[in-house]
């Protein structure tokens, strides 16, 4: 039987990524996307949390989502979203497990879901370099929402929430207070195509990556290889120094 993987929806979605370096996911895959000094910002966890709170205190104020989210069309009502425990599957063919926690889930008329993934980011109109993976990510949603019996997606969205760049002098006022400041965001919202076809596939290279017995070549010009072979060769010169003092009695 294969040794089982999991692997969430945005570490899959990578695979889509034009600058996809084989041999930097062989080492994330076995490293359980654990790296040293890896630290990462906490605040976007908490916009995250406040996005998602805007939205349930909007419909909980006025029965429905806000106006931005007319781009989508007609979406119908928030659901709980299940918690990343509960929202995976397991791929037999690959024995994946396959996580993920989709950021909103909207119930339409008809029973079917809207899938949708809030990006505190600039919105760049489709030139987005991460959009192959936020695309596989939200397929990947819908996917496990299938196989799970959470619903079926009939459509799915990003919602970038921009951060204001400039603060007018009228505004002043508004925003500055004794106790702080507020920060305007700016809703920009882009439907993505629904291929939950395209999961399998990306599944099997995972297991055909994983399961290599040395990691692949890498990506020409991959700088986070060459970081990489810089971390090797310090930790190398390290061992060497620590041999030698060894060897001098730890002098």
């Amino acid at each position: 039987m294969l040794n089982p993987i999991q692997i969430s929806a945005k570490s899959l979605g990578q695979l889509a990524l034009a600058n996809f370096c084989p041999k930097c996911f062989w080492v994330r895959l076995h490293c359980h996307d654990k790296f040293p000094f890896a630290i990462f910002p906490g605040i976007f966890s908490s916009i995250d949390s406040y996005s998602k709170k805007v939205t349930a205190a909007h419909f909980a104020t006025h029965g429905r989502v806000p106006r931005w989210f007319d781009g989508f069309g007609e979406i119908g009502v928030p659901i709980k979203v299940p918690h990343w425990s509960k929202f995976n599957v397991v791929d037999k063919s690959t024995n994946i497990t396959l996580t993920g926690m989709p950021d909103e889930l909207l119930q339409r008329r008809d029973n079917s879901l809207f899938i949708g993934d809030y990006k505190c980011a600039r919105y760049t109109d489709r030139a987005d370099e991460l959009l192959p993976m936020y695309s596989v990510q939200l397929n990947v949603y819908a996917y496990i929402a299938k196989q799970t019996a959470v619903g079926t997606a009939s459509g799915l969205g990003l919602l970038y929430y921009e951060p204001a760049a400039a603060l007018p002098a009228s505004d002043t006022d508004d925003l500055i207070k004794p106790e702080g400041f507020l920060m305007r965001f700016t809703a920009k919202v882009l439907p993505i195509p629904l291929n939950v076809k395209a999961i399998p596939p990306l599944l099997a290279r995972v297991r055909e990556i994983h399961d290599l017995t040395c990691a692949p070549a890498g990506r020409e010009g991959c700088k986070d290889c060459a970081l990489l072979e810089a971390l090797v060769a310090v930790a190398a010169q390290g061992v060497q120094q620590a041999e030698l003092l060894q060897r001098n009695g730890g002098r």
